[in-house]
């Protein structure tokens, strides 16, 4: 996975709706990215406080 959701998410589910493989799923705190991602980047510019990040490697 090339993306990660920070834990400044406020889980407002945006990105989650956006997903085309449904790999964005509500965890306790916040939203988390699970390992079906297909690293598409649709999710990212939609996040409206930039929670959503690159992975370093």
């Amino acid at each position: 996975m090339a993306f990660v959701i920070t834990s400044d998410c406020i889980k407002c589910g945006v990105c989650a709706d956006v997903c085309p493989e449904n790999a964005i799923v509500e965890d306790e705190t916040q939203y988390i990215i699970i390992e079906i991602c297909i690293d598409c980047g649709i999710c990212l510019p939609e996040c409206p406080i930039e929670a959503i990040k690159g992975k370093t490697k």
